[in-house]
């Protein structure tokens, strides 16, 4: 890491004009919250390997700043030359960089890895002190990473009607359609669940995520895809020019922009050929100015434009994307039922190791501590050989095609690290007298699922059971909430911590994200959470949105439970200022674990949804499980009374 750090100090300094400071962000070219391997810049500069951050590299200093999440994780990863900057609570990086850094600082972006919204806001604090942005024509990480993985050549894939439940023409239309509503002749497209969601296409460029790396250029009478044309098949690219898209080279959207800026960007074949994918009218005199979103558009294709002829505006794909229709939620609830029997057959694996190699008293019984004469000195469990098994029972399920993201497998005081990553050679082992937290998810054909469940399979402590308890009653509070049209998720995030406020308790995280149709696991525009970006969207019908809880006791212990809800229109007995009433549905199916509830702190209503939640578990699942795992089922699911 040294090494590293002052071979980019002898780069920034020898760079015209010199470098006072580097950013290298988490972000690839398109903004992604999940990246490839040869895109994890930020993680092999620092040694962080959460999946949000930033680092900063000065002549001197070096600095990560992170959320919530990751707090406890950086702290255990960065090495000593690295300074943890915790958002939130230290000043956020523009505005540190404007205060510390020299005046006329000279700070080196790579302008393809940087938002607009990003480069315009820092280009506004550094003005106070003269200090500039300035673009790097190379990304100076690349240039010391020397084992930096290649690029991978993976095949796009066409995503069948039959999942996707619209077609590309249809898409196209809405699409060309809004641009004439907002007087624009072209949209930019950078976010790559935006590009594999509008063209019906997926892939497997970046881990947990179906999508291909791949920028979309729309105007009102062509659509282009950039991808590395070796990933396109001849029935691909057939596919693609049936739907009036034309495939150019990954490399020449920065071209093809400054064209489309100067609106000369034509397609090769005759744009006749694609007025069935929509409105192929006139130009209007108008219709000058180029759309691109801020937060996904990097700052290296906005400099191509003309900035007064820019629409900044949020990608109308966001929203269409996450408004489901009903061949996606048919999809969705399917792909959680067959999730949701993998996690109850690996709950019954789990508590038939912990009782046999560990001599637990089990899932249901809560004798006081282990077995030690039964404990097994040859066989032993760690997070990482229990979540293998966890993704062996995916695996067996129908159109199954990988985890959505890294499963979060974690024993006792690992589960406070938010988004703890076990690996196999530094992984705790199984502790049958810890709580047991695991996050995890899959990639299906027809869906993506994200489920937390939280257990223990000795003697919970009354402290624990409590701090479980009081996240039931927040995740339960949440999913029954009725409110609204009109109503944002900052607005209902309240309603999952007032339990956890009650006793002084909260948690550092949003409670709820989006959840893609086989695409990324945490989608937008919409997520429930406290942070002031979620009162942009309000919630609207057939969105769908997870409802997860926590609360993480550092060194001890953490407690997540997670549920993927779809929102429905509510049938009220009143309609005040006929607005529309919504609720939420649940989808995601499993059994959360008796012995962690305190029953003193539910009320009546509390434990009845539990119940009735319990019995649609056991009636869903049945089906896709064995016998034994049948009974077991029937047990964890059987009616509880007060």
């Amino acid at each position: 890491m040294a090494d590293t750090l002052s071979a980019l100090r002898s780069l920034m300094a020898s760079h015209s004009p010199p470098l006072d400071a580097l950013v290298v962000p988490s972000e690839d070219y398109h903004q992604s919250e999940y990246v490839s391997a040869r895109d994890k810049r930020r993680e092999f500069v620092s040694g962080f390997t959460g999946s949000a951050g930033l680092a900063l590299v000065t002549k001197n200093e070096a600095r990560l700043w992170t959320d919530g999440r990751y707090f406890l994780q950086a702290t255990q990863e960065l090495s000593d030359q690295w300074q943890l900057m915790r958002m939130g609570e230290d000043p956020a990086v523009d505005i540190w960089m404007a205060d510390n850094l020299p005046r006329d600082s000279a700070i080196g972006i790579d302008p393809w890895c940087v938002s607009i919204d990003t480069a315009q806001k820092w280009e506004l604090a550094f003005s106070k002190k003269h200090q500039k942005l300035v673009q790097t024509s190379t990304n100076l990480v690349d240039e010391v990473w020397k084992n930096q993985p290649p690029a991978e050549i993976n095949p796009v894939i066409v995503h069948p009607l039959q999942y996707a439940g619209r077609s590309v023409a249809d898409k196209l239309k809405d699409l060309r359609e809004r641009l004439i509503q907002e007087n624009a002749r072209g949209i930019i497209i950078s976010a790559l669940d935006e590009v594999a969601w509008l063209y019906n296409i997926r892939g497997s460029d970046v881990s947990y995520s179906p999508v291909v790396h791949a920028f979309a250029i729309v105007t009102s009478n062509s659509a282009f895809f950039y991808v590395d044309k070796r990933k396109v098949s001849s029935e691909v690219n057939t596919y693609l020019e049936e739907n009036g898209i034309e495939v150019r080279d990954y490399k020449s959207v920065s071209s093809d922009v400054a064209l489309l800026a100067s609106n000369q960007l034509k397609p090769s074949f005759k744009e006749t050929e694609i007025t069935g994918n929509g409105t192929n009218k006139a130009e209007d005199k108008n219709d000058d100015q180029i759309w691109a979103d801020p937060g996904s558009c990097c700052y290296a294709l906005y400099s191509k434009l003309n900035p007064e002829k820019v629409i900044l505006q949020q990608s109308p794909l966001a929203l269409a994307k996450a408004l489901k229709n009903p061949i996606e939620l048919e999809g969705l609830k399917k792909a959680h039922i067959r999730d949701g029997a993998a996690v109850v057959q690996y709950l019954v694996w789990l508590d038939k190791q912990a009782q046999e190699i560990y001599g637990a008293s089990g899932f249901f019984s809560e004798g006081e501590g282990m077995d030690k004469k039964k404990h097994s000195k040859t066989t032993k469990l760690t997070e990482v050989t229990a979540s293998d098994k966890l993704e062996g029972f995916r695996a067996s399920k129908e159109n199954f095609r990988g985890l959505s993201f890294p499963t979060i497998s974690s024993v006792g005081p690992n589960a406070a690290i938010i988004h703890y990553s076990p690996q196999a050679e530094t992984c705790a082992e199984f502790d049958p007298d810890s709580i047991y937290l695991f996050d995890s998810g899959a990639q299906y054909l027809d869906g993506t699922t994200d489920i937390t469940r939280t257990v223990h399979f000795g003697k919970p402590s009354a402290h624990e059971k409590a701090c479980y308890t009081a996240v039931l009653k927040g995740h339960i509070a949440l999913g029954n909430a009725r409110f609204p049209n009109g109503t944002n998720g900052h607005a209902l995030d309240i309603l999952a911590r007032v339990p956890l406020w009650k006793s002084g308790l909260d948690y550092r995280h949003g409670t709820g994200h989006g959840i893609g149709s086989y695409l990324n696991v945490h989608e937008g525009p919409h997520l429930i959470s406290f942070r002031p970006h979620a009162r942009n969207v309000p919630l609207q019908a057939s969105m769908t949105v997870t409802d997860e809880p926590g609360y993480y006791e550092d060194g001890n212990f953490g407690i997540r439970l997670e549920n993927v809800l779809i929102i429905n229109q509510a049938d009220t007995k009143f309609n005040f200022g006929d607005k529309g009433y919504l609720q939420f549905e649940h989808i995601t199916w499993a059994p959360y674990q008796r012995k962690l509830i305190d029953l003193s702190l539910l009320a009546p209503e509390e434990l009845e949804w539990l119940n009735t939640y319990h019995s649609k578990c056991r009636d869903i699942l049945a089906p896709y499980v064995d016998e034994s795992e049948k009974a077991w089922l029937k047990k964890a699911t059987e009616p509880i009374s007060a």
